[in-house]
């Protein structure tokens, strides 16, 4: 059997690019619009779409390493590194939320003068930049673990550039200053949840954890029902890198089984009912698996 290595995020990275080059493009004018203005909103804004810049960039650079050939020394390849960049995206994040909150806090007690009309028409070019990275990034966010940061990250900018507007228009209207400073609290509140959510995720890939959505019992169950199983044993699963899910086991066999057909089934019942595109079984006779048990006896 022939099976497609290619990366779940691999199949995306023109759009993460076009969302990448999107963000910059904001970033800058935030940044400038920010200093000018005086804006803590603005800024914090800015460095929420610093941190998607910084984290698209590293997925990017992972989606290419994890094309090359794979080694004898790197069997699978550089495939983890497209979660490794999940997992810093996502404490790149953490960080910039703390400096947010601290930043707004401290504004609250002490609000400078807002310049609110420059912060209201860069909000606003925020907004439009953000639902066009979300329409490119729609797609993928369900098939990989670094295209769905890239969403959740133009997500949070999204939610953050209507709060940066509202305290624009609050600003405007009534004078409040602390206007500002409650925007900003907002952005870092928006980028919190959703940082530890993906740093979540990410770990549990690096940990080897269960795949989300394969049930172990219900494969467990499919792997004894098929003709010529007895019995298994040593059943693992877990994820190398998004849209890659493997299972391993030791699967034992009936006097008149059929390797190949057995193989054939359990390739096909797992590909189809659990989406798992690679499984290693290997299959043993009862007294194999009565040779493995007096094997792992401790030695006296």
């Amino acid at each position: 059997m022939t099976h497609d290595h290619r990366t779940a995020a691999g199949r995306f990275a023109r759009p993460i690019a076009v969302a990448m080059a999107i963000s910059l493009v904001v970033l800058v004018i935030e940044v400038v619009a920010g200093l000018a203005s005086n804006s803590i909103a603005l800024l914090a804004d800015a460095g929420h779409m610093f941190a998607d810049v910084s984290g698209l960039a590293l997925s990017l650079l992972a989606i290419r390493l994890a094309t090359r050939a794979r080694t004898d020394a790197r069997t699978f390849g550089l495939y983890r590194l497209e979660i490794v960049a999940a997992t810093a995206n996502a404490l790149l994040l953490l960080g910039l939320a703390a400096f947010v909150l601290y930043e707004g806090i401290r504004r609250l007690a002490e609000p400078p003068v807002v310049d609110s009309s420059v912060v209201a028409v860069v909000a606003t070019i925020g907004i439009a930049a953000n639902l066009v990275s979300l329409w490119l990034l729609r797609s993928g966010r369900h098939a990989s673990l670094t295209v769905k940061g890239a969403y959740l990250e133009v997500v949070g900018d999204l939610l953050g550039s209507v709060a940066v507007l509202a305290s624009a228009l609050i600003t405007t209207a009534t004078g409040w200053l602390q206007a500002d400073a409650v925007a900003s609290l907002v952005v870092g509140v928006l980028i919190a949840p959703r940082a530890v959510a993906l740093l979540r995720d990410s770990l549990d890939v690096l940990l080897e954890a269960t795949p989300k959505g394969v049930d172990m019992a219900a494969v467990r169950r499919h792997i004894l029902e098929a003709p010529g199983v007895t019995d298994v044993h040593d059943l693992h699963a877990w994820t190398i890198t998004s849209g890659m899910n493997v299972v391993s086991a030791h699967v034992v066999l009936a006097p008149d089984a059929r390797p190949g057909d057995v193989l054939d089934h359990l390739g096909l019942c797992l590909s189809g009912d659990f989406d798992v595109n690679h499984s290693t079984f290997q299959l043993e006779t009862p007294e194999h698996v009565a040779w493995e048990a007096r094997a792992s006896q401790p030695k006296h």
